[in-house]
């Protein structure tokens, strides 16, 4: 029986590492990579270390006033000390990792709403513009102190901070040094119910909201990974996401320290920095990782990369966070003969909540739930009520157990912040908003996501139908099909290829090879676009949203040039309230009306 399954479930992750330190004080906890180029470096902590080394962290914000309802608001690249100042901050409060390219308004927005009380960022020798956005940001907001990263590994004394005025702004180093490191100071230990952290969401259709972690739904979270995944201690995973990201937390932070397995982080920007992949094979074969965790376009990207090692550690490759095209699956599988095992999990499931391990795979499968939680298909009537859905038929898949959150973050209230799960929460259940169906032996199937539908006539496309014909054309390295407002039909399906091959685009050849892969006319794409790169999240994800602005505003400009005003000087196009609104500038309004009739669309004209 592993290690994964004997522990009990402790109160809070500080907890799960004090109860590691003991089990494994000279087990490598955490390796950090500074430059992938030089990837035999690394800055190892051993779990004793590592629990030291939080807790004095969590003492420094105790210190600077953080209590169990403050939040503290992280950002900056992949380091040691960001990984160990947000374990400190779970430890001491609260948890409200940030991603670092937001700007400085929107980061504004999020500290306010989370209450931050400290702000730890990536000092100037990380990363010098982001420094002096959370300066900013801090004066802002209000804050009682900003603390500076320094790179891992980095040697000689950092560049002078700017005085504070007011506002203490210091070197997390610095303040950090000579605090205990055996106790935890302030209010006793966090407890399982206690909020552990505001994780804004990565999702792909809209505006980010920030979503309330327990402790306890990590934990339940993270034990589910570990019995699944079945490391030993001394194993390694590899963990490419920014920290900002649950699935770097939970998969590589957290469910680690359940067997005493170690996590492995190359480089600061991970899997985003191109360099990582000239040594990518490398790196499995001198840390031996037997696990990583990725998003489909990381795997795409090392199907095409010589495997230059030994890569025999590997034996769990997971994939998830986005739907997996086929044509990825199988040309990862030809060129390193390890096939990708996918799982589904969303933010406001903590994390992960369904797996394939090796040997149940199982095609269009992303496997079946992780212990302790459940998963379900209901149909939702035009009243808002809730039926279960028999096996293997398709409706909204809804998740329950502990690992489901807390709720949203609300506008606070003064004192602690207030959460609320009402619209995605009911009886337990969350509302993922992904269309699915959950087959008798459990198997979790994604159709679709509802809002990601192609609704044509009254027809609903699933996406992911046109962008399997199309990955499968030797020519198109990666796809995204959306909706294009159509006057007639509501919306028609398009597509976005970015080519194999600079130059090498047939819109009219690669319309006719789908034509013949989709059997279904009405999913046949009308119109299909030559792009460099499809869009993407901070986390790999396809952003469509920027797509369907892009859509939108092409079938406006042809509708105005087609009504003989092609003198618009400009056609843009923003999201208000989950709608796309489309602004015509330099036209008479008049005839842009009568030009964009019938079109469901907000179309509004500009000087």
């Amino acid at each position: 029986m592993s290690a994964a399954q004997v522990l009990p479930l402790p109160e809070s992750a500080y907890q799960l590492l004090l109860d590691a330190a003991r089990s494994w004080p000279d087990g490598i906890a955490t390796e950090w990579i500074p430059d992938p180029g030089d990837y035999t470096r690394s800055l190892a902590w051993t779990y004793s270390e590592l629990a030291g080394t939080v807790t004095r962290i969590a003492n420094a914000l105790t210190a600077l006033g953080v209590r169990r309802p403050d939040a503290v608001t992280l950002t900056g690249p992949n380091t040691a000390m960001l990984y160990a100042a947000t374990l400190a901050a779970q430890a001491a409060g609260i948890a409200a990792p940030v991603n670092p390219s937001l700007g400085g308004e929107h980061v504004a927005g999020l500290v306010r709403r989370a209450q931050s009380r400290v702000i730890v960022a990536a000092g100037p020798e990380l990363n010098e513009q982001l420094w002096d956005r959370m300066l900013s940001v801090a004066r802002q907001t209000g804050v009682a102190a900003v603390l500076a990263l320094r790179p891992d590994g980095v040697r000689g004394d950092p560049p002078p901070l700017p005085g504070g005025g007011g506002l203490t702004v210091a070197y997390l180093d610095e303040v950090v040094a000579g605090l205990p490191s055996g106790y935890l100071a302030g209010a006793g230990l966090p407890e399982a119910g206690d909020l552990a952290a505001f994780v804004h969401t990565g999702g792909t259709t809209g505006a980010p909201k920030i979503a309330a972690h327990t402790h306890a739904s990590q934990l339940a979270c993270g034990q589910g990974i570990a019995q699944r995944f079945g490391l030993a201690a001394g194993e390694a995973v590899l963990g490419g996401l920014p920290l900002f990201h649950v699935n770097a937390l939970v998969v590589t932070g957290i469910a680690p320290m359940f067997s005493g397995a170690r996590g492995v982080w190359p480089g600061p920007a991970g899997y985003r920095d191109p360099a990582l992949y000239a040594r990518f094979w490398k790196i499995v074969e001198h840390y031996r990782i037997a696990a990583m965790s990725a998003v489909p376009t990381v795997y795409g990207k090392l199907a095409q990369v010589p495997v230059d090692a030994d890569i025999s550690p590997l034996r769990l490759p997971v994939v998830g966070a986005a739907p997996l095209p086929a044509a990825v699956r199988e040309a990862f599988a030809r060129h390193t003969g390890l096939r990708l095992l996918e799982g589904y999990g969303l933010t406001e499931a903590t994390c992960a909540s369904t797996w394939t391990p090796p040997g149940e795979e199982r095609p269009g499968s992303v496997g079946r739930p992780l212990p302790g939680q459940q998963v379900k298909a209901v149909r939702i009537g035009d009243d808002g009520s809730w039926s279960d859905c028999a096996p293997g038929e398709t409706g909204v898949l809804a998740i329950g157990g502990p690992a489901v959150f807390a709720g949203y973050v609300t506008d606070p209230r003064p004192g602690r912040p207030r959460v609320s799960r009402e619209g995605i929460v009911r009886d337990g259940w969350l509302d993922t908003g992904d269309l699915g169906r959950v087959d008798a032996g459990g198997f979790v199937y994604l159709t679709g996501r509802a809002k990601d539908l192609i609704i044509r006539g009254g027809h609903n496309i699933d996406p992911r139908t046109i962008e399997e014909a199309l990955l499968a054309h030797p020519a198109v390295a990666a796809t995204a099909a959306v909706g294009r407002p159509d006057r007639h039909s509501g919306e028609v399906p398009v597509a976005y290829v970015v080519p194999a091959s600079p130059g090498q685009f047939d819109e009219a050849e690669l319309l006719a090879w789908a034509g013949a892969a989709i059997a279904e006319r009405a999913a046949r794409p009308k119109r299909i676009y030559p792009v460099t790169a499809i869009p993407v999240t901070a986390v790999g994800k396809p952003f469509k949203p920027a797509l369907a602005a892009d859509a939108a505003i092409r079938a406006v400009t042809e509708a105005l040039a087609a009504s003989g005003l092609q003198s618009a000087r400009e056609v843009t196009a923003a999201r208000e309230d989950g709608r796309l609104a489309v602004t015509v500038a330099g036209a008479d309004p008049a005839r842009v009306r009568e030009a964009v009739a019938g079109f469901p669309l907000t179309v509004r004209c500009a000087p």
